[in-house]
């Protein structure tokens, strides 16, 4: 109660000092010059002084000063030219900045000293990036498929999964521990493709933010990561549209204004067609007929309309799906009868989200947005296979499997920011989230049986969250953020409230060097239940309920950031510790096949899903480095990350420690763009990883190979320190879960982009090339005999895809 009370009064205490002096306020919003787009993150400071602010996501700012007969004030952001403004400050202003694409600065304007840019040594939020989506179109991919989550793996404290997979393990959490909201929507299921790519069509983005730690009241419901994504607005001046064509899917999008100033819409979409490809390769063999096909799509689409000097409302959504289908016919011509056999099936799952968004400006300072929104993800797999026969001896028999997964939310949110000055911006918000689970449900049906339904029971709960935060400036050299959530959640016969703190800060030590550190608790009532920790769509997302308690964490972070303005770099180091509670995790030989329909000797029995699962602790530290070059002909990163991630479960591994299968003791990433000149882009990248831990079998035989083949027999079990595998690898126990080490991963994808403008339209060739050394990285071990096999999956691949922009 009394650490409450404190934060309450550092929140409301200084915020009060601060209305008792009259100040002259400047405000407005900043757009993206032709397109109208309202862009947020921007930076607008005074320079040779500490007084700025950033627009908020809707591009609004606003800022307090003492009056003055001139103010110069700088607009600055990323991939924009900086502007300056020179006016008279007597009177309360309203001023709205249109900034032009492109890194120069304009020729009239002269700043006498350092131009103020975006200085990650000035901001007190510390474990947070964010890459720019036109810089993210530059990187090499898979297939020449660009893709969001891949490129964040590219930063230090995210980690991949397995080869290609585009599932984020932020700081030792799993996949279901990162909270991926497009427009405040929350996404469920983040991938297509069992993985490969993600469901982010980078041309409908605006901005993609990522933050690792100390995260701001504003952000709870996870325990490891907040992935923010805004989707562009539409142009409001005239129409525009991009697209392209690549080896594994096609995509559009259009953006234009629906009235003309005021209002503005934008479509984007993109299919595979693997399906395509592949049909004219299923044709009838003898007395079959196979036919199989997978595909997947997305749709983006939103519309804005401007009621009026302060109103503004959005309408946004999103749709996607994967499918996976196949069916079989065979015929069977007998002397007296004809037997057929007939089978089809398949996997879906998808998600839908909708947003509803209304801005209001109260008054200068203050400023208000209420959302309305929807969230649906389904996984649906289903089987049908029926035989039977027409002659002489008639008869037949059939099978039928339906199983679905799913959860929905409808939420209600609304948030306020309130500008109280140069030393103050205070952001007060409380958010309800209706979920409705369906855990599992499996349908039986033989013709030969009573009809068999096994079904989770649905279940609807309630979250809700209240926060309140102060971004405080209190003397020059420090700024701080702090905070506090309180989150409730009711379950079927029971209620947790859980209140979460957070504070993080930046002391500015001169010359663009800052000290950081933070600290945040935060609650997870939703959970993943899953058996490869992959993230694969037949994962269980589940709530908590009287017997399965919140996840929690608690996050420590400190570490240093430098900019070297001249030069053009900045550099954080970040050290991190944080602890894990109530994750949960399968009991061994549970799946998600084994809820809702067991069979045993008895026949069929109800299990449910809270009876396979168990629970228990983690805890993860490391460190992590990273090198930026933002300016220049050539940008990039260098990110190192040092990480453990350990989890202890008493009803697995006997109770004992073990690494799970994501911990990675080592990982590097190397990205490098160049623009040798307009027309022409070169890009790499360069990943390095120590292997996965994973679960080899315990009751193999007494000896163990080499990977280049089998080493002579020798009675007995070999010595743990004698099972050596490729580069020198060892199991150091063999009988304990997750105890062997994969080989090491590493990988160097490579672009090459040709740009052209045309009369009216740009387009854009680019080569790429995946794996360009041809790198045999292991997807997963198999054992043959008495040899360990590695199984890779993609050699070298190279692609080409064609790009337009008009």
């Amino acid at each position: 109660m009394k650490t409450s009370l404190l934060i309450a009064l550092g929140l409301v205490g200084p915020a009060v000092a601060a209305l008792a002096q009259e100040r002259i306020t400047l405000s407005g919003y900043v757009r993206e010059a032709g397109s109208q787009e309202l862009l947020p993150g921007v930076s607008l400071y005074v320079p040779n002084s500490a007084n700025g602010t950033v627009t908020n996501n809707y591009g609004f700012y606003s800022l307090t000063l003492p009056a003055a007969d001139t103010l110069t004030l700088l607009c600055t952001m990323i991939g924009y030219q900086p502007q300056v403004l020179r006016i008279a400050f007597r009177r309360n202003l309203t001023h709205d900045w249109q900034l032009l694409p492109g890194g120069r600065q304009l020729d009239e304007v002269v700043v006498h000293g350092a131009v103020e840019k975006e200085r990650v040594s000035q901001d007190p939020q510390m474990s947070q990036v964010e890459i720019p989506v036109a810089q993210i179109k530059k990187l090499p991919a898979l297939l020449g498929e660009k893709d969001v989550l891949k490129a964040l793996q590219l930063m230090p404290g995210v980690q991949k999964g397995t080869e290609g997979q585009s599932g984020l393990y932020v700081r030792g959490g799993g996949p279901d521990q990162n909270l991926i909201i497009l427009d405040d929507a929350i996404v469920y299921n983040a991938s297509h493709l069992f993985g490969f790519f993600s469901v982010f069509n980078g041309d409908a983005l605006k901005s993609v933010e990522l933050t690792k730690g100390g995260f701001p009241a504003r952000y709870g419901g996870r325990l490891s990561s907040v992935v923010e994504m805004q989707m562009k607005e539409g142009s409001r001046e005239k129409l525009h549209g991009e697209g392209g064509i690549g080896v594994l899917s096609s995509r559009l999008t259009l953006e234009g204004p629906l009235v003309k100033g005021k209002s503005s819409f934008l479509v984007s979409g993109r299919r595979t067609y693997i399906d395509v490809l592949t049909r004219p390769f299923m044709w009838p063999r003898g007395d079959s007929h196979d036919v199989a096909g997978y595909y997947f799509y997305d749709l983006n689409a939103k519309v804005n309309y401007d009621l009026g000097p302060k109103d503004r409302l959005y309408l946004s959504g999103y749709f996607g799906q994967d499918r996976y289908y196949f069916s079989s016919q065979t015929t069977y011509n007998g002397q007296s009868s004809v037997r057929r056999e007939e089978a089809r099936g398949g996997l879906n799952w998808g998600n839908a989200t909708a947003t509803l968004r209304w801005n209001h400006l109260f008054t200068q300072r203050i400023f208000g947005n209420a959302s309305l929104i929807f969230s649906n993800y389904r996984f649906n797999v289903f089987a049908r296979n029926s035989s039977y026969t027409v002659g002489q001896d008639s008869s037949g028999s059939a099978f039928r499997l339906n199983y679905l997964s799913a959860i929905q939310d409808i939420s209600l949110k609304y948030d306020l920011d309130y500008f109280a000055g140069p030393q103050h911006t205070l952001r007060l918000g409380v958010q309800a989230i209706r979920h409705h689970f369906v855990p599992s449900t499996a349908v039986y049906n033989e013709t030969s049986q009573t009809p068999f339904l096994a079904q989770a029971t649905p279940q609807n709960s309630l979250e809700a969250g209240l926060y309140a935060e102060d971004i405080w400036k209190p003397v020059r050299w420090l700024k701080i953020n702090v905070g506090l959530r309180g989150s409730v959640f009711q379950a079927r016969h029971k209620t947790y409230l859980r209140p979460e703190p957070r504070l993080s800060g930046a002391i500015t030590a001169g010359r663009g060097l800052a000290l950081k550190a933070s600290y945040a608790r935060m609650n997870q009532y939703v959970h993943l239940l899953s058996n490869t920790g992959l993230g694969l769509p037949t994962d269980l997302w589940v709530p908590t309920t009287d017997r399965v308690a919140p996840q929690q964490s608690e996050q420590v972070a400190a570490g240093l950031a430098k900019d070297f303005e001249k030069q053009g770099f900045a550099v954080t180091l970040e050290g991190y510790y944080k602890t894990m509670h109530n994750i949960i995790s399968y009991r061994e030989g549970a799946s998600f096949l084994s809820i809702g329909a067991v069979q045993d000797g008895q026949g069929y029995r109800q299990v449910t899903w809270e009876d396979n699962l168990t629970a228990g602790r983690g805890w993860a530290y490391g460190g992590e480095l990273l090198i930026q070059k933002k300016e220049g002909r050539f940008t990039g990163w260098l990110g190192y990350t040092l990480s453990w991630t350990k989890w202890q479960f008493p009803e697995l591994n006997g109770g004992r420690v073990f690494f799970p299968r994501y911990d990675r003791r080592h990982d590097v990433s190397v990205v490098g763009i160049y623009e040798l000149s307009k027309r022409i882009t070169l890009s790499s990248t360069w990943v390095y990883g120590t292997g996965n831990a994973l679960n080899m079998p315990t009751g193999m035989a007494s000896l163990y190979p080499f990977l280049g083949g089998p080493v002579p027999p020798t009675p007995g079990p070999v010595p743990a320190r004698q099972a050596l595998f490729g580069y020198g690898q060892a199991i150091e126990d063999f009988s304990q879960r997750n105890s062997f080490r994969a080989e090491a991963y590493h990988r160097m994808d490579v672009a090459l982009q040709f740009h052209k403008q045309k009369r009216r339209h740009q387009r854009t060739w680019e080569l790429s090339a995946y794996n360009l050394y041809n790198r045999r990285n292991p997807f997963f071990y198999t054992i043959d005999g008495r040899v360990l096999k590695r199984v890779s999956v993609f050699p070298v691949v190279p692609s080409v895809s064609y790009q337009f922009k008009f």
